[in-house]
Parts: C-alpha cells; sequence; structure tokens
C-alpha cells in the first residue's frame, strides 16, 4: 500500500538533516583536518616513465621527502639529491617568505607527507600550495630558473571567508608580512603607482640577488598617507643572473596582471613576488625566520644597536676609573694616617723613657722634620696616584701616545721628521682629490714637497689601532737603517701625540703597486718586465736576509707591497710586519703574521716566522706572475673546488707540462726558458718542508741563470711537521734538538725577533 505524500516529506526532511550537518560552512573557528594530504593550488605530475613500488627511485624519492622537514634551514629552505646515477632523486622545497611561521611549517610537515598521494609513481612533480612549493624530479633542475607564472592572488578584493579557511585579512593577523592596513579597491594615481612600485621592486630585487638568502623586503612611499610594502624571493639555488631574471620576468607582468590593483601576488616554482598599498606606515614587528637578514630596516636597527654598546661600554669604563680613584685617594689618606699614629707611638715612647725636656727637644726636632717633609710626602702621593691611574689599561698607551717613549722613533738616523704643517700643505690639508687609497691601517695622500722638489706619498696611520702604532714604530726604526735601489725610500716621519696622529712619508712610486698591472684587464704587464720585477724583488730580499749589518725579515711579501717606479723598477714596501733578526738568540714572534696566501704554513701551524716564511712568499709570488693567477685557484668542473696556485703549478710539473700553467693572457710571448726557471724556482721555494727551501742567493742564482734549476719531485711533497707529533705541546715554544723542521735542524736557521 503507497504512503500518503505527507509521510514521504516528513522521510524525505529527515533524510536530508544529517546531509546538512555533516561539512558545516567555514568560519573563523573552522578546524582543518591535518591529517588529510595537503592539497596544492597547482600541480604537474609527469605520466611517463613511471616508478614502480618498491623500487630503488621510491626508496630514494621517500627519503628525500622524508628529510625535508628535518633538514629545512631557519627559512624553511631545503634542496638536495638522495640515490645514484640513474635512480637519483633531486628535490626542492621552499616557503614563501610572507606567510606566518605557523602556515610556513605546516606546509613543510603536510606537503613533503602527501605530494605521493596527490601524484602517486610519478617521476617529475612540481607543486605549488598556498605557503610553500616543492619539486622533485629524476634530472637536476637546479640553478635554473623557471619563468611559469603558477599563481596569482588579487589582494585589492577581499577575500570570501570560505576561501581563507587558515588566514586572516588585513591588520587582523599579528605575525602577517606587513603589519598595515592593506587598501582594497583599485589605485587612481596609475602612473604614480606603477612607478613606485616599480622602483620598490627593482630596489628589492638588486638586494636579494646580493645576498644567499635570495629574499628581499621593504617599503617605498607613495602618498602622504600611503605606502607600497613588497618582498621578492627567489630558491636559493639559482644565482644571481637567474634570480634577476626570474624577478624581472614577474616584474614585467605586474602592469598586465594588476595594473591599478591596491595589492597582488605572482607565485612560481624559482621566484615569488608579492606587493600591497598599506593605509599607514608600516609598524615594527617580531621577525620570523632570520628574516632580519633580508629587512631593510635592519642595518639601521643594528647601527643604533652598536651605538648603544658603546655608550654602555664608555659608562663603564668611566665607571672604572671614578672607582679606581676613590680607591687612590682612601689609599693615601689611610697611609698618611697610619704615619701619623705610628710618629704619634713613638713620641709617646720617648716621652715615657727620657724626661720632659730631652721629649721636648726631640719633639721640636720631629716636628720640624715632618713639616719639612710634608710637602714631599704629598708630592709623592699625588705622582703615585698620577702614575697609577696613567697605568692601566695598557693599550691606553697606544691610543692616547702618553707612555709611547719618543726614543723609540728618535733611534733612525736616516728620514727626516716633518712638521704637521708642512705635509698639510704638500697635501693640500690632505684633500679627498688627493688620496691614492685606503688600507688596514691609515689612508695614503699624494703630495709635493716644494723645498725638496720632490712628488710623496704620506701615510696617515689611524691614531685608534694600536697595530697602526706598532708597524709605524717598526717603519720608521727598520727602514731608517737600510738604503738599497730596489726598497721604497722612507722620506720622513712625523708624530703629534693625540692631535694629530702618525704619518709616514715615502717617495711617491707613479706606477703604484705590482697588483693594479698584474690583473689590469685592459693592458697586459709584459714578459719583459715580469722578468726584470722578479729579479728587482729577489735582490731586495737577498739585500734584506744576508747584505745588511742587522738582518730583516719582512713577513708580508705579495704584489700590493711591490711597487714599481716610473721606469717599471719592483721596490719593496710595507715594512710595518718586518722584524730584525738576532743571530743566535733563536727570537720568535708570538704568533702568525702577514696575508693568507701567502704565509708560510709551517708559520700559521706553529705561529712563527724566519727568513724560511720569507722564502715562500717570494715562491707564491713568483708563480703569481708567470701564471697571472691568485694564490687560490678554482679547479675546473670539481663543483667550484679551490686549491693553492703551488699545487695547481706542482700537478702540472708532475705531467711534464709546467708551460701550461702560464699565463694564459701572455699568448706564448716569453722566453720558455726564464718562464720555466721562474716557476721551478717558485716550487722550491715553497717546498712544504722549510729545510728543503733554498737561501735567497742560491734562488736569485738560478733566476739569473747563473745556474741550473734544481730537480724536483713530480708529486708535491707533504709537511714534515704535519707527519709526527711536535716534541713540545706548548705553543710557540723553540726546540733544539731532532731533524726535518725547520725550528728543530741543527743548520740554526734564523728566527723573527
Amino acid at each position: 500500500m503507497a504512503s500518503p505524500p505527507w509521510v514521504r516529506l516528513v522521510l524525505l526532511l529527515l533524510a536530508a538533516v544529517p546531509a546538512c550537518h555533516g561539512r558545516p560552512l567555514f568560519d573563523g573557528d573552522a578546524v582543518i583536518d591535518e591529517t588529510q594530504p595537503l592539497r596544492p593550488s597547482m600541480i604537474s605530475c609527469s605520466t611517463v616513465g613511471n616508478y614502480t613500488d618498491g623500487s630503488k627511485y621510491h626508496v630514494n624519492l621517500d627519503r628525500l621527502l622524508s628529510a625535508i622537514p628535518v633538514a629545512a634551514d631557519s627559512n624553511g629552505f631545503f634542496n638536495g639529491t638522495f640515490g645514484a646515477v640513474g635512480d637519483e632523486v633531486f628535490g626542492m622545497f621552499m616557503c614563501y617568505a610572507d606567510d606566518a611561521d605557523s602556515e610556513c611549517q605546516d606546509c613543510l610537515t603536510r606537503a613533503p607527507e602527501g605530494i605521493m598521494k596527490v601524484c602517486p609513481h610519478s617521476r617529475t612533480v612540481r607543486a605549488v600550495y598556498s605557503a610553500c612549493t616543492i619539486q622533485y624530479s629524476n634530472k637536476s633542475f637546479f640553478s635554473v630558473a623557471d619563468l611559469t607564472v603558477v599563481d596569482m592572488v588579487d589582494l585589492s578584493v577581499a577575500p570570501r571567508l570560505e576561501q581563507t579557511p587558515r588566514r586572516t585579512w588585513n591588520n587582523r593577523d599579528p605575525e602577517g608580512w606587513h603589519q598595515g592596513v592593506i587598501l582594497v579597491g583599485y589605485v587612481v594615481d596609475t602612473a604614480g603607482m606603477s612607478h613606485a612600485r616599480f622602483k620598490l621592486i627593482h630596489r628589492l630585487m638588486v638586494k636579494a640577488c646580493q645576498r644567499d638568502e635570495r629574499i628581499a623586503e621593504g617599503r617605498q612611499k607613495f602618498t602622504d598617507p600611503e605606502w607600497v610594502q613588497a618582498v621578492v624571493q627567489c630558491t636559493r639555488d639559482l644565482p644571481a643572473s637567474e634570480c634577476t631574471r626570474c624577478l624581472t620576468y614577474y616584474t614585467d607582468q605586474l602592469p598586465r596582471l594588476f595594473p591599478n590593483n591596491s595589492g597582488g601576488a605572482i607565485k612560481g616554482s624559482s621566484c615569488y613576488l608579492r606587493y600591497a598599498i598599506l593605509a599607514d606606515k608600516p609598524r615594527p614587528r617580531t621577525v620570523r625566520l632570520e628574516r632580519y637578514r633580508y629587512r631593510e630596516g635592519y642595518e639601521e636597527e643594528n647601527e643604533h644597536e652598536r651605538k648603544m654598546e658603546t655608550a654602555r661600554r664608555e659608562h663603564r669604563r668611566k665607571v672604572v676609573i671614578i672607582a679606581r680613584r676613590k680607591v687612590v685617594i682612601i689609599a693615601s689618606l689611610i697611609t698618611i694616617l697610619v704615619a701619623l699614629v705610628i710618629c704619634l707611638i713613638g713620641l709617646l715612647v720617648r716621652f715615657v723613657l727620657y724626661p720632659w725636656r730631652t721629649w721636648l727637644a726631640a719633639a721640636m726636632v720631629a716636628m720640624r722634620s715632618v713639616l719639612y717633609r710634608w710637602r714631599t710626602w704629598v708630592a709623592a702621593a699625588r705622582v703615585a696616584m698620577r702614575s697609577y691611574m696613567e697605568r692601566p689599561p695598557k693599550v691606553a698607551a697606544y691610543f692616547h701616545g702618553r707612555s709611547a717613549r719618543q726614543e723609540e722613533l728618535e733611534q733612525g738616523t736616516g728620514p727626516r721628521r716633518f712638521r704637521y704643517d708642512e705635509l698639510t700643505a704638500a697635501t693640500d690639508g690632505f684633500s679627498g682629490r688627493n688620496k691614492l687609497g685606503e688600507g688596514g691601517f691609515g689612508s695614503v695622500y699624494r703630495g709635493f714637497l716644494h723645498d725638496m722638489n720632490l712628488h710623496i706619498a704620506v701615510k696617515k696611520v689611524s691614531k685608534s689601532s694600536r697595530q697602526g702604532w706598532k708597524e709605524f714604530v717598526s717603519e720608521v726604526k727598520i727602514i731608517s737603517r737600510l738604503r738599497h735601489r730596489n726598497l721604497v725610500p722612507l722620506v720622513g716621519w712625523f708624530y703629534g701625540g693625540d692631535d694629530d696622529g702618525l704619518l709616514l712619508v715615502y717617495e711617491l712610486m707613479p706606477n703604484g703597486s705590482l697588483d693594479a698591472h698584474l690583473y689590469k684587464l685592459d693592458q697586459l704587464l709584459p714578459w719583459a718586465v715580469r722578468y726584470q720585477v722578479v729579479l728587482g724583488v729577489g735582490s731586495a730580499l737577498m739585500y734584506l736576509h744576508q747584505d745588511t749589518e742587522e738582518r730583516v725579515v719582512h713577513r708580508d711579501i705579495k704584489p700590493s707591497n711591490i711597487m714599481l717606479d716610473a721606469s717599471f723598477n719592483a721596490k719593496l714596501g710595507d715594512f710595518g710586519l718586518a722584524r730584525f733578526i738576532c743571530d743566535g738568540r733563536g727570537s720568535l714572534t708570538t704568533g702568525a703574521a702577514g696575508t693568507l696566501g701567502y704565509m708560510d704554513p709551517k708559520c700559521v701551524f706553529a705561529g712563527k716566522a724566519s727568513v724560511e716564511s720569507d722564502i715562500y712568499s717570494f715562491g707564491v709570488v713568483l708563480l703569481e706572475m708567470a701564471c697571472g693567477r691568485t694564490p687560490a685557484v678554482a679547479v675546473d668542473g670539481d663543483d667550484g673546488a679551490v686549491i693553492h696556485l703551488l699545487q695547481w703549478v706542482w700537478e702540472s710539473h708532475g705531467r711534464g707540462a709546467i708551460l701550461e700553467a702560464a699565463d694564459p693572457r701572455l699568448d706564448g710571448k716569453f722566453d720558455k726558458k726564464e718562464m720555466e726557471c721562474i716557476m721551478v724556482v717558485g716550487l722550491w721555494c715553497g717546498h712544504p718542508d722549510p729545510v728543503l727551501r733554498p737561501s735567497i742567493r742560491q734562488a736569485v742564482s738560478v733566476l739569473r741563470l747563473e745556474v741550473p734549476p734544481p730537480s724536483l719531485p713530480g708529486k708535491m711533497p707533504v709537511a714534515t711537521y704535519l707527519m709526527r707529533p711536535p716534541a713540545d705541546d706548548s705553543f710557540g715554544s723553540s726546540v733544539t734538538s731532532g731533524s726535518g723542521d725547520a725550528s728543530t735542524t741543527n743548520s740554526a736557521r734564523d728566527k723573527v725577533e
């Protein structure tokens, strides 16, 4: 029997009630089931050559996806490979820079976990999510930008609530990327907005390409109450050129995609761009994902922190000085009071033991003695207090010149001591147009002395550098005793205490330093000039090591310290690190000094310098002039690996083709015998074992072709001091027994004092 119509209607309504409540509409309190795979906004899955379950590719892919949440860095980025050739998996993950930490963490956890469920058995997958992008393939896609625009977000239209279940809008998100109120709508001044937007994004693009994170964020003034806020980002595997190409392409799409929109974002697999017009200036916010590394305001905040820290240190220093002053005053008063008490006790004893007349006479004599010596005591107390206040810390003597002994500078007899006004007039008041350059301890200025009719170079040593003071004294003391045609002449010096600093005056070298000519792109230094420079530097070192009354070790031989006069004659300069050698005493330096790449590894290892370390530096300079390469040589086809120039040339020597290492810019226009001689001597001087290096006289004899070059092993030897433990564990200690090391042979090599 058929049911009445009203019964069927009631049954239909009861059946519809669970369906209506089975999936509620999204609201602000909606909860997302995080056990379900995260759905991407765009995904591309390959369909050809799919892998099978349990295959090696499947295992490697599972290992890569499992490693992403663990191995990703603090900015939410990961790239790496798993497996061997044939089953290798290349993968990359990146969080978009403007998303909250919670969104990045959610994407970092759920996207790798569910990607294989969305694209099962696909070898190549590219997916873009709301907060991140992930891609993997069996072929390498690193270092090449994908310009495809995957997703666009129009921020000028407020989204429907059900479309943004995990995000808030405008200024309701305390961790948002903008920290301001986004204007919803369209901009009337399209040209002004486009100009401000392009200017900001182009500036951020340059900064992003300069940083390892490939991220930059900043703002640009638009109108009086409005600002343009933007963030740009590339995957970190892209070189600067590819990052620039990708972001430039996205920037060119903005006028077409968002012509007058108040905000918009373009997402891709390789780069990301987002901007918005804010109704007020962005407020400071708590940084996330180490964003301080790419935020434009970080430099100002860091500078403010440095100033505050300097002020705090200055305040602490003043408090310590005041406390010490109080201690000195109190100690002086206590000393005086104790002396008076002792005197009174003595007088009392004399009064008890002797008659009162004798006591009175003695008291009068003692009183006159006390009154007579009172001024002497007060003066002595003042001198003691002043000495105590000026003694700590020791560094103050170098900053303020109060304890700098003038005799340190007067020991040299050659250079002239100038007046400050003479050097000011010669350099036009140390004008910026006369500035030749700036080094680690001061600036160098060009000048002219009319009374001597001489062009000069004035080095202005920084007053705030303790090392600068030490180099100043060393330069004046050492070079004033040296006279040689291949040394830069020191004309004079000036020391003005606290007011005018430290000045060194040299004869001007018109052609500057050797390195400026050796690596000049538009002008090639001929081989004949290079060969003469080599002989000139060798002659200067032979004079320093063997021909002077007090032998000298230079400690900083490199092309930038080899100057060239008007005729391209070599002049060795910069004796700030030089030291006299004391024969027979075995004195050592307390630490390594020089320039990395030119320093003897034994010197760095043991903290000692000697004539052998100068020979090593000379050998590196010889190879640099012959090969036209810096000490750090990049190896072709070895993932950017870098080896030392000495090792690189030795490998060519071992193949019996040492001339292949010659400077390719010379195009074979050199004397082959001279070139081979310089390279072999360079390897000889750079021998890892200091005992087997030549003296400077032996090296110069071979360079002048007076004696044949030595026979070197085909493979670069290993340093003997690295093959066995030292006899003494103390750093910088000298050993007088054993063999095989420069500091332990019986040849008694001279060391630096």
